[in-house]
């Protein structure tokens, strides 16, 4: 993925909720919540869950339940996994110029 076609915010967050395990969007919104303090809305949180799908970095798993659980796939894990190492770059940079590390 290029640069410019980043994801916001809680796009990582959902896709670092799904690299646990798979959950449904009520599932996915209460451990955003729960682990960032962040209570993301319904339409925030399906509209990123409808451009993650789009993108190919997470899919909708059959289900008998109303509920539509979601799963990160392999080019979500890989995503996610480059975001990370980006995230982790920029935050030993700004670390080292405030003399922190």
């Amino acid at each position: 993925m290029k640069k410019k076609d980043r994801f916001s915010e809680p796009s990582l967050f959902i896709l670092i909720s799904l690299a646990e395990k798979d959950c449904h969007g009520y599932a996915i919104m209460e451990d955003i919540e729960k682990n960032y303090s962040i209570k993301l809305g319904a339409g925030t949180l399906y509209g990123a869950i409808t451009r993650l799908e789009k993108a190919g970095y997470i899919q909708v798993l059959e289900s008998d339940d109303r509920k539509k659980p979601y799963r990160l796939t392999d080019a979500g894990r890989e995503y996610l996994s480059n975001q990370i190492q980006e995230i982790q770059a920029i935050t030993t940079l700004g670390a080292k110029r405030l003399g922190l590390i």
